[in-house]
């Protein structure tokens, strides 16, 4: 499963989910599904913007966490 860790990224520099829409362009409802992790795809172009404003690589943003099934 991808986790994403952008909720992580904006508390460690003191930002808004609404500071990083306005700055990065992409719409609120898109930045907060990404946060919560609903977000069901993420173009290259956005996790670029994200990446330029949060002064961060890709792998800061995004874990892969394998899933336990039995």
């Amino acid at each position: 499963m991808i986790k994403f860790k952008v909720k992580v990224m904006l508390a460690m520099r003191n930002m808004t989910q609404k500071e990083l829409a306005e700055r990065t362009g992409i719409r609120p409802p898109t930045v907060s599904a990404i946060c919560t992790g609903a977000v069901k795809h993420l173009p290259v172009d956005a996790l670029d913007k994200i990446c330029d404003v949060l002064d961060c690589q890709p792998a800061d943003l995004v874990e892969y966490v394998r899933e336990i099934t039995e």
